[in-house]
């Protein structure tokens, strides 16, 4: 079965190292309690809200061993009024065993507020 596995973070910046930065958190944590191996990975989707745009969050995935063939591309969110600034959102597309309510989405920071009813 493929499933979706959801996170997001925000920055305080739009700066390159810190978009890197909390990428490769929210990712080593998503892996983490997903128990995700790369090589089971169909693909990963990022996008960002208008106001990021100093890197591709995309770059993070490569700081992660054994992720360099893993698909992945960035996308610009769609411009809600009202939405989350500065907010980075990734869905990695991964073949598991687990159910719906056994995968483990993960939010940091400001996105916690983007599915408050999740939060562990």
């Amino acid at each position: 079965m493929i499933r979706g596995i959801r996170g997001a973070t925000t920055v305080e910046n739009n700066e390159a190292k810190e978009i890197i930065s909390r990428s490769v958190d929210l990712l080593q944590e998503m892996v983490k309690e997903n128990n995700i191996n790369p090589d089971d990975v169909a693909s990963v989707f990022f996008t960002v809200t208008g106001d990021i745009n100093d890197t591709f969050p995309a770059k993070s995935l490569r700081e992660l061993e054994g992720w360099t063939y893993v698909p992945v591309m960035c996308m610009t969110e769609i411009p809600v009024p009202g939405g989350l600034p500065l907010c980075i959102r990734v869905m990695v597309t991964v073949n598991t065993n687990k159910g719906q309510k056994e995968v483990k989405h993960i939010y940091h920071y400001e996105a916690k507020q983007l599915r408050p009813d999740l939060k562990r």
